[in-house]
Order: structure tokens, then sequence, then C-alpha cells
């Protein structure tokens, strides 16, 4: 039994293959062990025309056992196949061990055959070439008969059924100005015509096969030499996608979303959207979709995209982004669907207070809105009121009394407020003074850590399992291991933008903005008081509005 080298990447063990000699074993490498078992044999970033070579059953999908039996091909062709993980379309004439292959190659030469050599050689060859039979008419009569032959043949059969009454021809009716025998006449010319040249074309095509058909296995040999390995480093194993390097990306792997200030390079062309909703989710991976299109190419695509490092606080649907494909087309892109998951522990820690931010306007602005339907609603009220009642000048009288004396409450409760949080705030300032500074630090820290703790960790355990597989099974892919994205390699996968430190120059502040500043501030010490104040009184607190007690 063959010895395979094994390694460990993206969370599995997975066989190592670096030898002609591995790939002449390759179908003794039990199942079990490969990393994909089935994948669609079009759309990758390989050339349909080499991954149709591999799918020999034309079924539309690559297995193991295809991709076992063209290795075996390509080691039974080749004295040594080592030189098949170079990936070049090129071959040594020395290095060939099939007859009737290294025949054909040395007709273009002795050494080396390049693809591009091979298709000049045979675009050159010349054969023979028998001339079709003449047309029995001109093509704009041939193609004007053809168009009305069914309508003609008709009216002839009608001209029968006439003449016997049991039909009659309307006047306006298209006479085919011929009599019936020219008619079929010409039709048999036309359809003779047509078999001859078809009889010569069919000659001609197999003068051409036989001429350039013992090149057939050669230019075989060249694409294979060039895709084969290409396919095997995506196919028993996930090699290249786990290269660090951003330029070897995996076939699925279709090209570049620039977006929100990064670059993902972890993007996949999407074949099926139900099954991505359906299995994509599982991931763990913070997703989004994306409707791509190209007006210079007239094509349209959908891609998702995994996003492995910054914030998400802009990536939303409607967003706009532009996509390169491999070739280096631009399309115009859009989010269409958002797969939410943490991105990194820095975004984890800020998320709690970003809901809590998050949760504070949705109230602030719900509040506001039930309010301003309120007063419109008490205005509206008060002015039918007004334009239905008779003036009362001792009613409005008493009710001025009776808002001023509210009024004057309100402004008595609000002072003792103020007054409650200005002495909070002395004994918080005193407190503060008098505790050691290291003391505070470890207090913020253990707040900060109590709030964020667990957010982090959730997303460290979400984050170490986040697993690229069910996006693949999705678009027609077997995987048959787990394909981790753990976070030293997804931080490879996105681009962040980077500045350089610059130092920002000193601006004077307008009186306006001291204002505003001074203002702000105060709002914000105020509301944190109060919050403090309130869930921090004790239970048998008797004062009327809930604040300090001592």
């Amino acid at each position: 039994m063959y010895q395979f080298k094994y390694e460990h990447i993206g969370g599995a063990t997975r066989v190592k293959l670096q030898s002609g000699e591995d790939m002449r074993h390759l179908g003794e490498l039990d199942q079990k062990k490969w990393t994909v078992l089935s994948c669609p044999a079009s759309g990758l970033e390989i050339p349909d025309e080499s991954l149709k070579l591999i799918d020999l059953d034309n079924d539309g999908q690559l297995r193991v056992n295809e991709v076992v039996r063209t290795a075996d091909w390509l080691c039974a062709v080749l004295k040594d196949p080592q030189p098949l993980f170079n990936g070049e379309d090129k071959v040594a004439v020395a290095n060939i061990a099939d007859a009737n292959i290294k025949a054909a190659a040395e007709k273009i030469d002795k050494k080396e055959v390049t693809l591009a050599a091979l298709d000049a050689y045979v675009a050159a060859i010349q054969f023979p070439v028998e001339a079709a039979p003449e047309a029995p008419w001109d093509a704009d009569i041939i193609e004007a008969y053809k168009a009305k032959r069914a309508e003609y043949a008709a009216y002839f059969e009608q001209e029968k059924l006439q003449k016997v009454g049991l039909a009659v021809i309307a006047e306006d009716t298209p006479h085919p100005g011929m009599k019936e025998k020219d008619f079929i006449k010409m039709g048999a010319d036309i359809d003779a015509w047509e078999a001859a040249v078809a009889a010569v074309n069919d000659k001609n095509a197999a003068a051409e096969a036989a001429a350039k058909g013992e090149f057939t296995d050669l230019r075989k040999l060249l694409l294979l030499s060039r895709d084969f390995i290409t396919l095997l480093r995506n196919f028993v194993t996930l090699e290249i996608f786990y290269n660090k390097d951003i330029n070897d990306k995996a076939i699925f792997q279709s090209g570049r979303l620039v977006i929100d200030q990064r670059i993902c390079h972890l993007c996949v062309r999407v074949n099926d959207m139900g099954k991505q909703n359906a299995q994509a989710g599982q991931s763990g991976m913070f997703l989004i979709y994306l409707d791509c299109v190209s007006k210079k190419l007239g094509k349209t695509m959908q891609i998702v995209a995994g996003v492995t490092v910054g914030e998400i606080k802009n990536l939303k649907e409607g967003k706009n982004a532009v996509f390169y494909d491999r070739q280096g087309n631009d399309y115009d892109a859009t989010i269409t669907k958002v797969v939410d998951n943490p991105i990194s522990i820095k975004q984890a820690f800020w998320s709690p207070y970003r809901k809590f931010g998050q949760w504070v306007t949705d109230l602030i602005n719900k509040s506001a809105a039930e309010k301003n339907d309120k007063a419109f609603a008490e205005m509206t009220a008060k002015a039918e009121a007004t334009a239905t009642t008779p003036a009362d000048p001792a009613a409005a009288d008493k009710k001025t009394a009776f808002d001023i004396a509210k009024f004057a409450g309100i402004f008595a409760a609000i002072g003792m407020a103020i007054g409650f949080i200005g002495d909070f705030l002395v004994k918080l300032a005193s407190g503060i003074q008098t505790t050691p500074k290291w003391q505070l630090l470890v207090w913020i820290a253990g707040i900060m850590l109590v709030i964020s703790g667990p957010a982090m960790i959730m997303a460290a355990i979400k984050l170490r399992r986040r697993n690229l597989a069910p996006i693949l099974n999705a678009n027609g892919w077997a995987v048959n291991a787990d394909s981790i994205v753990n976070i030293p390699f997804g931080a490879t996968l996105t681009e962040e933008v980077q500045y350089p430190f610059i130092q920002m120059p000193k601006k004077r502040l307008g009186k306006g903005a001291k204002w505003a500043i001074a203002i702000a501030s105060i709002i914000v010490i105020v509301a944190i008081a109060l919050l403090v104040m309130v869930f921090f009184a004790p239970d048998n607190c008797q004062c009327p509005v809930h604040l300090f007690c001592k």
C-alpha cells in the first residue's frame, strides 16, 4: 500500500500531493480522505474545455472516479508525471510515453510542444476540400420559396378541394404564380441541392477530422498539463484556498469586492439562491449577497462575499460596491441580503454598546413619534372645541391661572432634581478624588468586561468555527471535510484600509461650537447621573422622585 504524506490545514488533516508518484497512486487514496467528492464541471476558474475533458460521463459534475481516471490517463501517456505539478501548457516530447501522441508532437517540434504552437500548426493544416454543388436558383429566391412553401402547399390543396366543391378560395388569397407541378419540381430541386451540400460538408468535415484528429490526444494532454494540478489542489485538498498569497486563489473564488474601505477576496458565484438561503447560515460567517451587473459586457451574476475584518454598521441591504472578476472586468454590485455573524473580537467587544445605543435611539424615536402624534391630536381637539364653543373670559382667566400653577410646580420639581443631581455629582467627584487611580481603572475595566465579556467569548467560539463548506455545498459541491476559516486565516481574506498617521491641525472653536459642546457635555453627565441614581438607589428610598438617598 502506497504511503501518502499528510498535513493539518483548515481544521482538518488532508493528504499532501507533491510528487508524480502521489499522482500515480491517487486511486489508492481512501475516498473518506478526499476533501471534495463532487463539484460542478462549469462556472469555475478553470476553462470549461478542460473541465469537460475530466467530466467523462458528461453529466455536468466532476466526481472522484473521474478525477482518478484522468490522473491514470496522464500517468500512462507520460513517462514522468512530475512536470504536471508545474501547471504549464507545454510538454517535453522526450517525456511522452504514448507512441501516437509522441508522433503527433514530433511533427510540430522535436523537443517541446506548447498549446499555442499546436493550435497554430493545426490551423495551418491543408486537407482536401470538395466544392459544393451549384444552387438551382438564386439564394434570395430559395429563401423566399422556403418561407412560403407551407402556405403555397396549402393553397394547392384548397384548389383541389374547390374543384370538387368542398372548399372556396377567397379572392384575396395569395397565389403562387406557378402551376402545382412547377411548384413541386422547384421544391424537389431545392431539397436535392441541400442534401448534396450536406453530403459535401460531411465529407469535408470527415477529411478535416482525419487530417487533424491525430492531434486530439496531444491537445488533451497539453490542456490537462496546464489545468489538472489546479483541480487536484482544489479537489483532493483545499491547498490553494489556504495559501495566504492573495494572488493564488481557489477555483471557486470568482474575484474581489471593494466595499466600505475593504477588499473582500472570499467571493463565490451563487448558482442557486434557494440553496444558499437554506445552508449558508451554517457557515457562521458574516456574509453579504450582491447582484452584480456589467453594462459593458452585458452580463449579470450573483455573488456571496465573506467579510472577515472590520465593522458592520455600513453593510446593509441597498449599499453599492464594485466587483472585479478574475479577468479584471468590473461590475456594479448592490447588497441584496446580509447574514449577520461576528466578524472579529474587536467588533464583538463594542456590539453590546452599539446595540444599546441603537435601542436608545429607537426608543427615543418611538417616544418622540408618540408624543408628536399625541400633541397633534390634542391641538386638533382644542382647535375644534374653540371653533364650536362660545368664548368665556372668566373661564379663560381661570384656565390661565391653573396652567401657571402647574408650570410652577414643574419648575420646582426640576429645581429639586437639579439639586439632587448637583449633590450627587459633588459626592461622586469627591469619591473619585479620594480613590486611587488604579482602583478606578480596575473598576472601569471590570464593568466593561462584564458588559462585553459574554459577547467576546461567544464571538471567539463562532470565529474559530467559521466553515466554508456550507457555502460550497449550496453551490453544488460535495465537501467531504470541514473547511475552517479561523481568526488568523480570516484576516488574510479581507484587506482593510490603512492610513499613515497624520497630525490633525488645531482648530479654534467659535462661540456657537463651544456652547454646543458644553450643553452636550451637561446632557451626557446628567443622563449618566440619573441612570446611576435610579438603578443604585436603596430599596427603602422614600424620595418622591426615587433619585439619591443617604
